[in-house]
């Protein structure tokens, strides 16, 4: 389905100060009828977005780092994804699948199983957002093993619901206020090679030996699930030491705890592989995706072992919106973008570029302090 509009140049151009007066205009507007909860790291308003730019109100154009929160991966209104969308716009946009089912909603399922990693047989569950996806995996895990207990990791972040808000280790906004949180969460230090007290040299061997720790003094009879980002995204894109992935998979087969990797802003082609966890050739029980899978639309999913997911009984997994057909649509359309490879290039290239433009500065500005992350997902950190 082809476009009316005149494709958006892929150029930066400020026509106006930012803020513009029109989205000025629409603040005002905003700070009257949307409730103050909600932050804004930008005021300014979006008129069209096409690849890596946004195009606002005012006509400045504006490069996209966000991505919308790792979200649109395969680029601002994919021309696969819009293409898709459209089509099932047509058809229709909702019958919940488990009233009655559609063919959107197993063929994404189909992809997830044979594209994850691992060559176990395995079975996959849609649901809307991130952390929705997350909570589900810990369902999943627990009623896999009858355990109640989930071990999550330092500068961790799984979400904004209630259990995942217990899951996420920064306070300030995410958890300010809000509890009692739930119980049977418990956190341990991230093998973080930058902060690590005993020098990152250390760091995989002491961190997992703090894992064990925890384990022997709560039972690790009682943990269900063990949970972690492949590459901590809010946390500040850490990379974990080398081996320290490894060690947890090992230590999770030990005790027989599920262990979740959360690629929700990790996955889908943003390090240069369809899944971050690829780079430490780790491989989990369970995977949680979300955001990029549905290039702007909400879809998450939990993709795992087959006998962990079909641990629930009938029924006790869903949602109204679980699989949206139209966020499958565009998940489709994702999976096409992805299929030649080109992207996971060009997130490799991104990370080539900006290494040979920022790794000098290691050495000649003495408040850079570390430049890390893979493909298109990398951090620059000052102290």
């Amino acid at each position: 389905m082809a476009s009316a509009l005149t494709p958006l140049l892929q150029s930066r151009h400020i026509a106006h100060p930012l803020p513009g007066p029109r989205s000025r205009e629409l603040q005002a507007v905003r700070d009257r009828e949307v409730t103050s909860a909600f932050g804004s790291a930008l005021p300014v308003f979006i008129d069209r977005a096409e690849g890596g730019i946004l195009l606002d109100v005012d006509g400045n154009r504006i490069i996209d780092f966000a991505s919308g929160i790792a979200v649109t991966s395969v680029g601002a209104s994919n021309p696969f994804v819009q293409a898709r969308v459209a089509a099932q716009l047509e058809q229709f946009t909702h019958t919940c699948f488990m009233v009655t089912e559609y063919e959107g909603f197993t063929e994404v399922c189909r992809w997830l199983n044979a594209h994850t990693p691992g060559t176990f047989d395995k079975r996959t569950a849609l649901f809307s957002t991130g952390a929705e996806a997350v909570e589900n995996a810990i369902k999943i895990a627990r009623a896999a093993t009858g355990r109640p207990n989930v071990l999550v990791f330092d500068e961790a972040y799984h979400g904004r619901s209630l259990l995942t808000m217990a899951m996420t280790a920064k306070v300030n906004p995410y958890k300010l206020g809000f509890g009692p949180f739930p119980e049977q969460i418990f956190r341990a230090p991230n093998a973080a090679p930058l902060r690590w007290p005993g020098g990152a040299e250390n760091a995989t061997v002491e961190a997992l030996a703090a894992v064990e720790t925890i384990l022997a003094d709560n039972g690790p009879e009682t943990f269900a699930a063990m949970v972690i980002e492949p590459i901590q995204g809010e946390g500040g894109f850490l990379v974990p030491a080398p081996g320290f992935l490894a060690g947890l998979r090992a230590i999770a087969d030990a005790h027989g705890i599920v262990f979740v990797m959360d690629e929700v802003q990790a996955g889908m082609g943003r390090t240069g592989t369809l899944f971050a966890s690829e780079h430490d050739g780790v491989v989990a029980d369970l995977m949680v995706t979300a955001k990029a899978l549905g290039g702007g639309l909400p879809l998450a999913a939990v993709t795992g072992r087959t006998e962990l997911m079909n641990a629930v009984h009938t029924g006790g997994l869903g949602g109204t919106y679980a699989g949206n057909p139209l966020a499958c649509a565009a998940a489709l359309g994702v999976f096409e973008a992805l299929e030649d490879g080109t992207l996971l290039a060009h997130a490799t290239t991104i990370e080539s570029v900006v290494r040979a433009r920022l790794e000098p500065l290691l050495d000649s500005v003495d408040v850079v302090a570390e430049l890390r992350g893979r493909g298109a997902m990398l951090a620059i950190e000052f102290a």
